[in-house]
């Protein structure tokens, strides 16, 4: 199999053909390194590439599958991670000059998981400053969209976006504050889920906002996000907030159909003013292709979702000014100038008005509970726009009302479900006229991964968009 063709492979898929001696993990492995080599120079999606580790663990890997050893779904797929989670002895630097030497002496629960299902790590992944968004700078290179080298890939799980849209891993795991995740897989045509918070432990994660951050798993299929989640998800210790709940087969709902799943398209968002005409017709498609799979479609009403963007600055932008404080108070010259004028302008918030924020969290959660007692599942864009230009990204603000526009308008349709603790995937729906990428978001009830990705699987397997390669990246 040529080193293109292995690339191509989706995780699962990379599985079988080790299990079935198609390929080595070594070839894979190897496969993966050079396509490192070839593109990444121009796109920026790591920051460090672990090629020796990660070329000693494929030899040990092909020398179980030649012994016959027990190989699970995930067996010597490579991954990379975003560089939030901690690797024991490799750089650590959460996209920022103020952890440029942080050198973990232990490794995130995700990543203990991700070696124990067999994967291997190929690097970690270039990601916003802090995990925050907005980085007008970014030391280790401005990420870019494969899709339009000009355009951005989102924040803050930018490179996790990168490597799957341009192959330049099987699978990924980055993390999702308030759409860090969904964000660039939509806006880089790949699949992102936030899972139920306290699902995924979030032990040696570098925190954003202690009670909105949780890992994302970020995969080329629904399938593989399903398989990243089932490893890396379950009760930790060293994280008592994550649940005790059983981590069942997420893979259990595929191919059940959807008759009788109930489907609620956010009213507020869909009838949103600022949403790009494309992606509005992109998502209506999407939601009567679910339609004609025997989903009942309706609309429902969330009334406080508009607003949820503003109410999750207001959350998490104090906290992360809280967990920054050394820095801010110590190191502020280190951090990007977007960094920190966000961070010191959100140490400032008045008591008062972060109490409102949460007051308004547990009212819009209220809201969502009891939408998800009228449907199954919610349907929404994951952005309610194309991918926009790096330009766009980092123009000064005019005035009052662009504030509002870029700073809290986008962060409405994501931040909803990190504010109500639910689980939301994007999965790929279409792409504009100039090939830009559009993302369908569902959003389900607390733990109801399973049923979000059996719906998810059934509309990707229904259409062609997870098949479609960015140009350029073809060799």
């Amino acid at each position: 199999m040529a080193g293109h063709d292995i690339s191509w492979l989706s995780a699962a898929e990379t599985a079988v053909a080790i299990k079935t001696k198609q390929v080595s993990p070594v070839e894979v492995v190897h496969a993966y390194l050079e396509r490192i080599k070839r593109f990444d120079g121009l796109l920026h999606a790591y920051i460090t590439v672990m090629r020796e580790e990660a070329l000693a663990a494929a030899r040990q890997a092909e020398q179980t599958v030649l012994r016959g050893g027990d190989l699970g779904p995930l067996f010597g797929v490579p991954v990379a991670v975003k560089d939030q989670f901690w690797t024991r002895g490799i750089l650590t630097t959460n996209g920022s000059r103020a952890y440029r030497d942080f050198v973990p002496d232990a490794d995130a629960t995700v990543i203990t998981r991700l070696q124990q299902a067999g994967t291997i790590l190929l690097g970690k992944l270039n990601l916003s400053e802090l995990a925050m968004g907005g980085t007008q700078e970014p030391p280790w290179g401005i990420p870019r969209n494969p899709w339009d080298l000009e355009r951005t890939p989102g924040e803050s799980s930018s490179g996790s976006g990168v490597a799957l849209a341009a192959h330049l891993c099987a699978a990924s795991v980055g993390e999702d504050t308030g759409g860090s995740g969904r964000g660039p897989a939509s806006y880089c045509s790949a699949v992102g889920l936030r899972p139920t918070f306290t699902r995924v432990s979030r032990y040696g994660m570098t925190p954003m906002c202690w009670y909105l951050d949780t890992a994302a798993p970020m995969t080329k299929t629904v399938q593989d996000c399903a398989l990243i989640l089932g490893a890396i998800a379950g009760y930790d210790p060293r994280d008592p907030f994550t649940s005790r709940r059983p981590v069942p087969d997420y893979t259990a709902c595929f191919g059940r159909g959807l008759r009788g799943i109930r489907i609620g398209l956010i009213r507020e968002l869909d009838e949103d003013a600022g949403m790009h005409p494309e992606v509005k017709q992109a998502i209506h498609n999407a939601v009567e292709v679910l339609r004609q799979q025997g989903a009942e479609v309706r609309e429902v009403s969330i009334p406080l979702v508009a607003l949820a963007g503003a109410i999750f600055v207001g959350v998490a932008d104090t906290e992360g000014a809280g967990a920054r404080d050394d820095i801010l108070q110590t190191r502020a010259a280190e951090l990007d100038r977007a960094s920190r004028t966000r961070l010191q302008a959100a140490a400032l918030v008045p008591a008062k008005v972060y109490n409102r924020a949460l007051k308004a969290r547990v009212l819009l959660r209220q809201q969502f509970l009891e939408a998800l007692r009228q449907v199954d599942v919610l349907a929404s864009a994951t952005a309610p726009a194309p991918p926009p230009k790096h330009t766009a990204l980092t123009a000064p603000f005019v005035d009052a009302d662009d504030v509002r526009s870029r700073f809290f308008f986008r962060r409405a349709y994501t931040g909803c479900y990190a504010l109500t603790a639910l689980p939301a995937i994007s999965i790929p729906c279409g792409f504009t006229a100039d090939n830009l990428p559009i993302g369908l978001q569902l959003g389900a009830g607390p733990f109801a991964e399973d049923l979000l990705l059996g719906v998810a699987h059934a509309y990707e397997q229904a259409t062609p968009w997870h098949t479609r390669r960015a140009p350029g990246i073809e060799g």
